[in-house]
């Protein structure tokens, strides 16, 4: 079996009002999407309309959203590197003789 490294990203926010929520996202741009979508949600705000995705639009976002209550208020974008065993499924084929 070979490895191969796969990055990926979690995005974990939390208030007092609810439970902490954490997502796993497969690309920057999604977990940045995921926050401001969040914080979007949370605010009562109607959602961005789809477009490429700004993370200093989001951060700024979110930091406004945290400082409404900066003593319960969090979020964090953290990325992550992962190994993953990758089976040797393909291999050369060898006629069988008869």
């Amino acid at each position: 079996m070979s490895y191969d490294v796969m990055s990926v990203y979690t995005l974990t926010m939390g208030d007092e009002e609810g439970a902490t929520t954490v997502s796993v996202h497969t690309s920057a741009d999604d977990a940045w999407r995921a926050l401001d979508r969040e914080v979007r949600a949370r605010c009562g705000l109607r959602p961005r309309p789809r477009r490429v995705v700004d993370p200093e639009a989001a951060t700024r976002l979110a930091d406004a959203w945290r400082a409404g209550d900066v003593e319960t208020r969090f979020w964090q974008i953290c990325p992550h590197q992962l190994p993953l065993m990758v089976p040797a499924t393909a291999g050369p084929v060898v006629p069988v003789r008869h």
